[in-house]
């Protein structure tokens, strides 16, 4: 049985897609900082996928990046691991900010300079060191209502909700096991909304975080 914590636009297509039960701060069955709590939670179920995260990613602010996207990764990486459950950790591709060239799972990540790519990072190292049965996906999911006038000049290799969550679903349901980065291909962000009209991103915004993603498709697709 699966449990998907969190119910942001990517955790409810998840649960969409698939029937899978939610739990989130937002309905008010989950505390991030109550471990038996959380262990009382997840009790029932073999497969936990990680979707809570603090996404504000450009802020300054450490403290709510530290304590959601590390901490409580952490957290939930050692109860996973001492109950035997699998941990699927939904990570970012702005760990990837600004390579030179796409990177796969077995390059060095090299996030810009924000609290929101560190603490994913170090979430995706501690997962990586310390739990014995997990999945970290590395993706940009974008509504798929994503329609505004004006759309930022970046590259990604992210793609609507649906298509995400989609992929998310198949390696799950096909006991992926690692590190894998998960998107539809090299784009820019205006594919995804021709009708926008296509500006320059701020200066804080990373402007290439398109990933190899050779490993998902290779999976995926033999």
């Amino acid at each position: 049985m699966v449990l998907i914590l969190g119910d942001g636009i990517l955790g409810r297509e998840l649960s969409n897609q698939t029937g899978w039960s939610i739990a989130s701060r937002k309905l008010g069955n989950l505390d991030v900082e109550d471990y038996q709590g959380l262990l009382s939670l997840t009790y029932d179920y073999n497969i936990i996928i990680n979707c809570i995260a603090h996404t504000d990613s450009y802020s300054k602010n450490k403290q709510p990046h530290w304590d959601v996207n590390y901490k409580f990764a952490a957290m939930l990486s050692d109860l996973c691991n001492a109950e035997g459950k699998k941990l699927v950790h939904i990570s970012t591709e702005f760990i990837y900010a600004n390579n030179l060239v796409p990177p796969s799972e077995d390059d060095l990540p090299l996030p810009d300079s924000t609290w929101y790519a560190h603490t994913k990072l170090l979430a995706d190292e501690y997962i990586q060191l310390n739990n014995n049965d997990y999945l970290i996906c590395r993706e940009l999911h974008k509504p798929e209502e994503f329609n505004y006038p004006e759309v930022w000049d970046v590259k990604t290799s992210g793609d609507k909700v649906s298509k995400i969550a989609n992929l998310i679903v198949e390696l799950v349901m096909n006991d992926a096991w690692g590190v894998y980065n998960v998107g539809t291909g090299d784009k820019n962000l205006k594919d995804l909304n021709p009708e926008g009209k296509l500006v320059a991103a701020p200066d804080y915004v990373p402007k290439d975080t398109r990933m190899n993603l050779d490993k998902l498709n290779n999976f995926l697709h033999g």
